[in-house]
């Protein structure tokens, strides 16, 4: 049985399974993805009711909008879209399609937004789309902590098939598979 470790913060507390999760997946995010993604734990963590959010309709009122409000869409559309692959990815399923669409639907919300900001921001938005399903495997491994798979292995082969997440070619072939053929090693 693992020991459950109280840290000083939320904010700890989220980096610590962050940390944790990064180790069962034998990933290493830098520290800008490690930041976003403890810092959207901690903002979504006390937001049960966003589950019930349609991202296709969020998407498209974003395509609608302009300046400061097409920005705030497309983060959290891009946003919503990682904690349901990440964590929900059952959610898919119930809505009839595969995980993979949250996916594309969020790395191309980051891609979006790094074309809309100021060069940082670029950079940022630019790097959190290119690692989506890096992120979306350290969110998996995060879930895994409790002991069970988040995804059955026919999901997984799919969201392996669609993504390349190495994550999930890794449950597909056995744990000891290191990495996917003609992917990054890490990101």
């Amino acid at each position: 049985m693992q020991q459950l470790i109280l840290e000083p913060t939320p904010q700890a507390q989220w980096q610590a399974l962050v940390h944790d999760a990064q180790a069962r997946c034998n990933q290493q995010l830098d520290e800008t993805l490690e930041s976003y993604l403890v810092f959207l734990l901690m903002r979504f963590s006390d937001k049960p009711h966003s589950l019930a959010r349609i991202m296709a309709s969020d998407y498209l009122h974003s395509q609608a909008c302009s300046g400061e409000q097409r920005v705030e869409r497309l983060r959290d559309v891009g946003d919503h879209c990682l904690l349901f692959s990440g964590l929900f990815p059952q959610l898919a399923e119930r809505r009839l399609v595969r995980v993979s669409y949250f996916v594309k639907l969020g790395q191309s919300s980051y891609l979006q937004l790094s074309d809309l900001l100021d060069r940082s921001w670029s950079v940022a938005y630019g790097h959190l789309s290119a690692a989506f399903v890096v992120l979306m495997d350290v969110l998996h491994a995060m879930r895994e902590l409790g002991g069970e798979s988040v995804l059955t292995p026919l999901q997984a082969m799919d969201l392996w098939q669609d993504t390349g997440s190495r994550r999930c070619y890794q449950q597909v072939c056995g744990e000891r598979a290191i990495a996917t053929p003609g992917t990054p090693e890490t990101h």
